[in-house]
């Protein structure tokens, strides 16, 4: 059977109070319906990001008290950040995996700001302190310029990319996109050793993450971060009930959920 990873970004990024605890109830109840990784931007305590890693240590250290779950620290986001300042987290110990974004790109109103140089500093740090990056790519240049790097840093496989629709500005969330997407990662990836997986931002329901699963990704991410919706005329008060949602889509089309650990030997944890 199929394993898939669903991984689940908890916090909305407009929220403006941050409760590690009640982060840590909710990343619990997603890992046990079925989440194996989790996804974390560092926050302040009123929800701006910061190079400052007290509020998200308190928040890993109840996650941990809690489950076994796989933690994504995130080194991007829409801020004044310095490069340095958003690879902030990735020196910890308790971070398996990063995001690695490889371009810029209009995210509604915002320049989301990734040059060349700060983008082989991020890969940089990403390799010494031996993280998993999750690469992700908003626009078909990324898939070009993911492959790049790839080549350039010898970074290992399997390679981890996470295709980005539904943010105004960038790549709609349509199958058209998404199959153009999925050429683009075959083209510039032609010998394989590469995972990819779906994340749909304002999403109102599963058509999209219906039609990745059918065409073979290894991924899903899930979670207000990106969409808190159940149904268009749904939205949902907790995050483990869209993780339960993607739980059942998977078992209706005979795919499993990886746990922690098998998600650790699929992403072959460093």
């Amino acid at each position: 059977m199929r394993k898939v990873i669903i991984s689940v970004a908890p916090v909305w990024g407009q929220d403006t109070s941050i409760d590690p605890a009640g982060i840590a109830r909710d990343v619990e109840q997603c890992a046990k319906k079925g989440a194996a990784m989790v996804h974390l931007h560092v926050r302040d305590r009123r929800g701006r990001l910061t190079s400052d890693l007290k509020v998200l240590e308190e928040t890993v250290r109840q996650i941990r008290s809690r489950c076994d779950i796989m933690i994504e620290v995130s080194t991007g986001g829409v801020s004044n950040l310095t490069i340095e300042e958003r690879c902030a987290p990735l020196p910890v110990q308790w971070a398996e995996a990063a995001s690695l974004n490889v371009g810029s790109v209009n995210l509604g109103e915002a320049v989301y700001a990734n040059p060349v140089c700060e983008v082989e500093y991020c890969v940089g740090q990403i390799l010494k302190y031996k993280k998993i990056p999750e690469i992700e790519v908003f626009e078909l240049g990324m898939i070009k310029t993911a492959a790049e790097l790839v080549q350039k840093y010898h970074m290992p496989a399997p390679i981890l990319l996470s295709i980005v629709l539904g943010h105004q500005g960038a790549a709609p969330a349509t199958k058209r996109i998404l199959y153009s997407m999925i050429d683009a990662v075959k083209e510039f990836f032609p010998h394989g050793q590469v995972l990819w997986g779906i994340t749909q931002a304002n999403r109102k329901n599963f058509d999209l993450i219906e039609e990745a699963l059918d065409m073979g990704a290894s991924t899903v991410r899930i979670g207000f971060e990106d969409s808190p919706w159940l149904a268009p005329d749904q939205r949902s008060d907790a995050n483990w009930l869209l993780v339960e949602k993607v739980k059942g889509i998977l078992q209706k089309k005979g795919l499993s959920p990886a746990t922690p650990d098998e998600a650790r030997k699929i992403l072959g944890s460093r």
